[in-house]
């Protein structure tokens, strides 16, 4: 029997889905967690396992989309759910991907070209074997684009209709993507000029014969209102309607954002940046307008994609937004970095381009040649951008990857995990998982800990010997104790409030302290 092409590229999807799980596997076994994984764990565990009111852990948690996937697989195994979603969600990334290249080239050189570049390339291994959310920016940020390049063929707004519910996912994976549609409102202007029926081609003189004549003015100016509600309206309302849902049950719009109990990255980026610019050997590598020259380093078939599409204005300057997009969140997020991510968007986005346009190239040989060359260059960079990321979390999953040496940056959490889990069922610890979700996630038995999301946190703060037996406190060396009560000047202002409380240290490290409360009036 035959195999047709669509069964081929499943089998390849099947086949790259073990792979990534394999490798994310085994580096679970070698103690690789990032920040990002560890904190759908453990608010994972609050929503399935947890006592009291969950629903604002299960509504407000962001990024909300990836949070949700980790619940699809945690039934199997909750520490190894976020990595079983990138490997599978990355996988579909490239079968999406591929059977959208396989209908438009009939030669099989750009499928296996593309299949190397998700089994070996760094950055692709690293969104599908790490647990992070980037299989999900990366897929909808294919299919974003996708549809507003197959609009400009076909000048149909079903496609912008798409492309609008693609943009609305890819915020709720990664809200800084609300600030692309800034790049895209001037853009829209000369997408409609080029969606009329003119004899003109350039795009100037276009501009021109339409302001000049009345019922094309009144045609453009009605199409392009059109477009802006089709592609915009959607991702407005429903950036409006979650802001809304937050100060329901937040009392704050921008609490998903700017809470660190809801998202993991709001100190998680502010620590990386302090440690990286504090560092005697800190070399800025991130200067307005040379990030675009990163990226072009990082992803130099982003410059074969631009030459691609050379012929059409509008089309090229939306290949162009994302650079624009970039630079924008570089100035307005200066005190952190720029995520791996961001840069390997810019790869999707030159596979896309290599989807719509390598087939019209006429000198074949000659660009398969330029094309090899360009993808062995860009899987060297891609490590490079890994092995020397001012980012903590990458750095040690290349470094983990690459050694196979046991990794220790969660041994610590682990190692007070443990010693709350050989505690009595009985015992109740209050801890403040703002800093603290790393030991509250390999805690087995979420029940014994006092978290923020529960009611009485606020009177165990203030009375711990009613409601626990336990306290775990940040200690001064803890890079996170100015942004939690549960510091080492709680314990000192707690005895001022009732001296006849004793607090007994059972253990203790760098950055944790446990105490018991061995005694009350």
């Amino acid at each position: 029997m035959k195999i047709t092409k669509n069964q081929y590229l499943f089998i390849l999807t099947l086949i790259l889905g073990v792979y990534y799980l394999v490798i994310g596997i085994y580096l679970n076994h070698l103690g690789y967690y990032n920040q990002e994984s560890i904190f759908y764990i453990e608010k994972t565990k609050i929503v399935f396992e947890g006592l009291g009111n969950r629903i604002k852990v299960m509504g407000l948690t962001s990024p909300l989309l990836p949070f949700y996937n980790t619940f699809l697989f945690s039934w199997i195994d909750s520490y190894l759910a976020p990595v079983i979603a990138s490997a599978i969600g990355t996988a579909v990334l490239f079968y999406i991907i591929a059977s959208t290249l396989t209908k438009r080239i009939e030669d099989d050189f750009y499928l296996y070209a593309l299949l190397l570049l998700f089994f070996l390339h760094p950055g692709l291994l690293y969104t599908a074997c790490s647990g992070k959310s980037i299989y999900m920016v990366l897929t909808f940020f294919f299919l974003f684009f996708f549809n507003l390049l197959k609009f400009y063929r076909s000048n149909t707004t079903f496609h912008v209709s798409l492309a609008s519910i693609c943009l609305v996912i890819l915020i709720f994976c990664d809200y800084k993507f609300i600030w692309l549609t800034l790049f895209f409102a001037p853009l829209v202007l000369a997408i409609t000029v080029q969606s009329l029926n003119l004899g003109e081609k350039e795009s100037i003189f276009r501009l021109f014969l339409s302001f000049n004549s009345p019922s094309l003015r009144r045609k453009l100016i009605n199409k392009t209102f059109a477009i802006y509600i089709i592609l915009f309206i959607l991702p407005v309302a429903s950036v409006i309607c979650y802001k809304l849902l937050n100060l329901t049950h937040a009392n704050d719009l921008n609490y998903f954002i700017e809470s660190p109990y809801a998202t993991w990255n709001v100190l998680v980026d502010k620590l990386n940046f302090d440690i990286a610019t504090t560092s005697a050997n800190y070399q800025l590598p991130e200067l307005s307008i040379m990030v675009s020259l990163r990226v072009i380093y990082f992803c130099p078939l982003i410059l074969v994609a631009i030459y691609l599409f050379r012929e059409s204005t509008y089309q090229a300057l939306t290949i162009l937004t994302p650079f624009a997009f970039i630079e924008f969140l570089h100035i307005k997020y200066d005190k952190i970095f720029l995520n791996y991510e961001y840069y390997l968007i810019f790869l999707i986005l030159a596979l896309l381009c290599l989807v719509f346009k390598a087939q019209t190239v006429k000198r074949q040989l000659l660009f398969k040649v330029i094309l090899s060359v360009v993808i062995l260059i860009q899987l060297y960079t891609g490590y490079i951008f890994l092995s020397d990321s001012l980012i903590t979390d990458e750095k040690r999953f290349i470094t983990t990857l690459t050694t196979g040496k046991q990794n220790t940056d969660q041994e610590e959490s682990m190692e007070l995990a443990d010693i709350i889990n050989s505690l009595p069922k009985t015992s109740r610890v209050l801890m403040d998982d703002a800093v603290a979700y790393p030991v509250a996630a390999f805690t087995h038995d979420i029940q014994k800990l006092t978290l923020p999301y529960q009611e009485l946190f606020l009177s165990a703060i203030e009375t711990p010997y009613r409601y626990d037996n336990y306290i775990l406190i940040a200690t001064q060396k803890n890079p996170f104790t100015g942004y939690t009560q549960l510091s080492s000047r709680y314990i000192p202002l707690i005895k001022i409030v009732n001296s006849g409380v004793n607090y007994q240290r059972v253990y203790e490290t760098d950055n944790w302290i446990l105490y018991r409360i061995v005694s009350t009036q």
